[in-house]
């Protein structure tokens, strides 16, 4: 990683930008145009890769992979909406070689692709500084142990899920995260984000959260 990616993962955790809209220059905090905060979006990947949507995804469910919590995409996010499919002047193809370093949390080319194109080009950043940060979100969450070591399946009570968070994360409150499901089993850990990725309250995101009291959380294996 070059040593100006790692410049900006340091200063987002921070709570300060080194770029600006479209990867100008800028020395103070991001001014966020057209979005209020990001939504940064884990996915169970067991969950996922044994649904039908996932049999061509062969780098995140192929034979031997045993991924857990995995980067679905940080969204720029309004109180209400979000905006998508936004004009830039960065390129709409995400190269492969920057694509492959985001492998660790974020195991394919063709969810790196659309995430760029659908979200990441709402974020008024370069490409390669909107995955950086992707990254820097991504370390900015401490996953409790129950879900980083979790091989075997399980059911555990959504309200304990938010609570193993919130303890996890300091300044983290429940209402700054959502638990979702997906046919009875855990789905996504959605948490909300200030530009500079602090943990901040969304109400409109914790509405979204799972009505069951408890998921199935499927093994990573």
């Amino acid at each position: 990683m070059s040593a100006r990616l790692k410049a900006l993962r340091a200063a987002a955790l921070a709570g300060v930008m080194l770029v600006a809209p479209n990867g100008a220059g800028a020395d103070g905090p991001p001014k966020p145009s057209g979005f209020d905060f990001y939504v940064l979006a884990l996915s169970w990947s067991p969950t996922f890769c044994a649904s039908a949507k996932a049999s061509s995804n062969r780098d995140q469910c192929g034979e031997g992979k045993r991924y857990g919590l995995v980067v679905h995409g940080l969204w720029p996010q309004n109180e209400r909406g979000y905006p998508e499919n936004c004009p830039t002047d960065q390129p709409r193809r995400v190269p492969e070689k920057l694509g492959r370093t985001l492998f660790d949390i974020m195991p394919s080319m063709g969810l790196i692709g659309h995430q760029w194109r659908k979200h990441g080009t709402c974020s008024g950043l370069a490409q390669a500084d909107y995955f950086a940060l992707t990254r820097a979100a991504y370390e900015r969450v401490r996953i409790p142990d129950s879900l980083r070591n979790a091989e075997r399946a399980t059911t555990v009570d959504v309200d304990a899920i938010e609570t193993q968070f919130t303890r996890a994360n300091a300044g983290m409150t429940r209402q700054a995260l959502a638990v979702t499901c997906e046919r009875g089993k855990l789905s996504e850990i959605r948490v909300c984000l200030t530009p500079q990725l602090a943990f901040r309250d969304c109400p409109e995101i914790d509405a979204q959260a799972c009505s069951l009291p408890s998921v199935a959380v499927p093994p990573a294996r």
